[in-house]
């Protein structure tokens, strides 16, 4: 049986700002770094067949102590990016809402055909994490494969299980280091747990939106 363990970014400076990153590089802050060691030392006592993240800075700190307690090797790949966000990306959400009310829109409504300016639609990002993703599972059928991505990322195969279209408006937390896991069915994706944090101190940890 196939088993996928999706894991969002720890922590950042934005996040804490409700500041839109999609592809921008920015880093994991002292919190989002403290996250992802105890991320780690839950992954010490468990096995792992396959270690993947996204390439951008936050989800690659995040894998690196899973990487130290499991003896896996990285493997970065970009189509595990988040959504590419376009004009609104660096803005906090506020600022998008003032000074970008059209592209704001576009985002807040999920409209899924509707592309940002200088960014994708939400219909070609599910389409690019759907890809990755059933690569990544018939790649490694029968493995337990932990992937380290973001949170619109998490979002795309918990629809899929649960037959959410994408322009219903999200209803489960998508929190910093939350572990999500999924059993590769002949139908597709199915749901095992969702939303664990039980690693984190107090469990409390940012939600992606």
């Amino acid at each position: 049986m196939t088993e996928l363990i999706l894991i969002r970014h720890g922590e950042t400076d934005w996040n804490a700002e409700q500041r839109i990153q999609g592809h921008l590089d920015v880093a994991l802050n002292a919190t989002g770094l403290a996250q992802a060691d105890a991320i780690g030392r839950r992954f010490q006592n468990q096995h792992i067949d396959v270690l993947i993240s996204s390439d951008l800075r936050r989800a690659m700190q995040t894998a690196t102590p899973i990487a130290a307690a499991s003896g896996l090797t990285i493997t970065e790949d970009s189509r595990l990016r988040e959504r590419h966000l376009g004009i609104l990306q660096g803005k906090t959400w506020e600022q998008a809402q003032k000074q970008m009310p059209q592209a704001f829109e576009v985002l807040r409504s999920r409209a899924p055909a509707t592309p940002l300016e200088n960014g994708e639609s939400l219909e070609t990002f599910a389409r690019r994490v759907v890809g990755a993703l059933d690569d990544l599972v018939r790649t490694h059928a029968n493995k337990r494969i932990v992937a380290v991505t973001h949170g619109g990322v998490v979002d795309i195969p918990h629809r899929h299980a649960n037959e959410i279209a994408l322009d219903t408006p999200r209803v489960s937390p998508i929190r910093n280091t939350s572990v999500n896991t999924l059993r590769v069915t002949r139908d597709g994706f199915e749901l095992v747990d969702w939303g664990d944090i039980s690693h984190l101190p107090n469990q409390q940890a940012m939600d992606e939106l």
